[in-house]
């Protein structure tokens, strides 16, 4: 693990979801979770949060068990920000 600027830790290794599909993603991100991954990485651009979430709620890990890493496609439109 290491230690971030605000006192979280963060495991050194992490599961990406990138280039995986949303019907893939809930199974492997369970089956990640079992083996003992506790660093899932995924993004809005991945179109597959939802399920990295159901993953983590079938779990039944305690969310502040597992550091999630996200990122935000720039340009999102809910942000009032424009394209890019």
């Amino acid at each position: 693990r290491v230690l971030l600027g605000d006192g979280c830790s963060m495991p050194l290794v992490g599961f990406g979801t990138y280039l995986m599909s949303p019907e893939q993603t809930r199974s492997a991100v369970l089956q990640a979770l079992d083996l003992g991954y506790r660093h899932i990485d995924t993004a809005e651009g991945y179109r597959n949060e939802g399920e990295v979430g159901q993953a983590l709620r079938d779990s039944r890990l305690q969310r502040e068990d597992v550091f999630i890493t996200s990122k935000v496609f720039p340009g999102n439109p809910a942000w009032n920000a424009p394209a890019k």
